[in-house]
């Protein structure tokens, strides 16, 4: 339960004024951090039969199924607390960062997890967690597009060698938007069904994201809907900022012109670090996620040949925003790689 504990710090952000604020920012990327340059990463894995307890016990579920009301709680008490009259400039600024955290690591990182699954109720309560940062698209590009396409110069959302976080940006967000709709339009005339019609889950998706936008201007008013576009902003750039790290440099082999092998372990940068491995629900185990993208998360595994991460996913986030330092690290260890 310990993610929850920026639901907590969150409260606090929406609740008081001043530096206090920011503690949600400090906690992801100062503490943590700080704390698993420390802290030894570990590979155990569960015993198959502490696997089989996991799957057996639904209380992890239903802690995902908790995000869910704590999302749209915590992005309610932050649009109310952006409307308080004379808010001071880092206040606001603090509010709008700590929804935007929210945004990512809860809306985005859970939405994806439950994404993955058969449940209708489930992708349902994954729908309603992108919402949060108007990324609906992902569903549908993530789960059809992403891991077919993953370590391939098809994936949007697989950052190439030398290839900046600042350049990755616009072709991961714009690409993963269009692929969206390629893979949607498909999917309609697959049906027998007109593209431009409601039976296209993207043109569903932009009608309710438009509608929660409209609703947010009604009861709050232009400044506050600018203020949520920020913060759903920045959940985004967090999402692909994970994407740039998790993919980077990383390719499967071209097996025939325009097939390649099957993703492997070693396709996907991997973590062990436990308190980032814990903050996101153990997505940090990114390897084997890719390799059985049904895999619930507190069942991904450590896998032998997987490339690993110098640290977790909070210290490698800051690192990927100073491409030199970047690049000295990570090309070093993509060098290593290949001579094994």
């Amino acid at each position: 339960m310990s993610p929850f504990i920026l639901f907590f710090l969150a409260y606090l952000a929406f609740t008081q004024v001043g530096w206090i604020c920011f503690l949600p920012l400090v906690y992801t990327f100062g503490c943590i951090p700080l704390a698993e340059l420390l802290l030894p990463p570990s590979e155990k894995n569960l015993t198959a039969a502490e696997a089989e307890m996991v799957k057996a016990d639904k209380g992890y579920d239903y802690l995902l199924y908790a995000v869910v009301l704590l999302q749209y709680a915590s992005l309610i008490l932050c649009l109310i607390s952006l409307k308080q009259s004379q808010l001071d400039m880092p206040t606001r600024v603090g509010r709008i960062v700590t929804m935007g955290l929210l945004c990512g690591i809860f809306g985005i990182n859970v939405g994806h997890e439950l994404g993955h699954r058969t449940n209708r109720l489930e992708q349902f309560f994954a729908k309603l967690l992108l919402l949060t940062s108007q990324y609906m698209h992902f569903f549908v590009e993530h789960n059809k597009g992403h891991h077919k396409n993953v370590a391939t110069p098809f994936d949007p959302a697989s950052a190439r060698y030398g290839e900046s976080l600042y350049a990755f940006y616009p072709r991961t967000i714009i690409g993963s938007y269009l692929s969206a709709w390629h893979i949607a339009a498909d999917a309609c005339k697959k049906k027998g069904q007109q593209v431009l019609s409601y039976h296209n889950e993207m043109i569903q998706y932009t009608l309710v994201q438009l509608t929660m936008l409209a609703l947010i201007y009604y009861f709050f008013g232009l400044t506050i809907l600018l203020s949520y576009m920020v913060a759903a902003l920045i959940g985004i750039l967090l999402l692909e900022s994970v994407n740039y790290i998790e993919h980077y440099g990383l390719q499967r082999n071209e097996t025939t012109p325009g097939n390649f092998e099957r993703t492997q372990p070693w396709h996907s940068w991997n973590s062990n670090h436990v308190l980032g491995r814990i903050m996101l629900f153990e997505l940090s185990r990114h390897s084997d996620h890719h390799y059985m993208a049904s895999r619930k998360y507190p069942l991904l595994r450590h896998m032998e040949h997987a490339p690993q991460m110098p640290t977790g996913y909070p210290g490698m986030l800051i690192l990927a925003h100073f491409p030199p330092l970047f690049f000295r690290v990570m090309n070093r260890s993509l060098a290593q790689i290949q001579k094994q």
